[in-house]
């Protein structure tokens, strides 16, 4: 839906040739790929951008528990490969009325060189004893989620997005939704340019 004082579709602002991304798994790079054309639908620059995957190595949890830990982690792989964008995904706990609610979401973070932009997935409620056995067992989502679906290497698939949601959401598609939100300044420059 566009804005009545925009047209839906512009003429391209920019060519982008190329997007590198911080990681080989291939759920995010589908998201990469999926959220470039979406955003190429309403502008023409983004058509042709290749994507270029690559793992790094950050201090990053390899389970982030927090909205600041998947935040950070999501930068520091970003900037580790300069001018890139990454997707870190895991946990965020919080209490409501004395009720502690975890939930699986994603954070994507993009840039350029000279800004960065963060974009947020949806979240979906984790189960109790999901959260037990990884916060208290001190196990990664991917290990516990291949146990609960009885299957390996559910993360490069649907990813506990797609047992949790039985495949109405995937991994991949949680991953698109905060891509696109983080890109947001680069297709949609005129409203982030301005200035109070």
């Amino acid at each position: 839906m566009s804005t009545p004082s925009s047209p839906a579709k512009r003429a391209p602002r920019t060519r982008i040739e190329r997007i590198a991304l911080g990681s080989d798994r291939a759920a995010k790079i589908m998201a990469v790929r999926a959220s470039i054309a979406r955003v190429a639908e309403i502008d023409a620059g983004w058509r042709d951008a290749s994507v270029v995957a690559r793992s790094v190595v950050t201090d990053a949890p390899a389970m982030p528990l927090t909205d600041w830990e998947l935040m950070s982690g999501a930068r520091q792989r970003a900037l580790a490969v300069r001018k890139i964008l990454i997707v870190e995904g895991g946990f965020h706990s919080i209490s409501v009325e004395g009720d502690w609610h975890t939930f699986l979401r994603g954070w994507a973070f993009v840039t350029d060189g000279q800004r960065g932009s963060f974009g947020m997935s949806p979240s979906i409620g984790v189960p109790p004893a999901i959260v037990k056995n990884v916060i208290e067992g001190r196990r990664e989502l991917a290990l516990v989620i291949d146990e609960v679906a009885g299957a390996r290497d559910v993360r490069s698939r649907q990813g506990a997005w797609g047992v949790l949601s039985r495949d109405l959401l995937t991994r991949s598609m949680s991953f698109e939704a905060a891509l696109i939100a983080a890109f947001a300044p680069f297709y949609n420059p005129e409203l982030y340019s301005t200035t109070e």
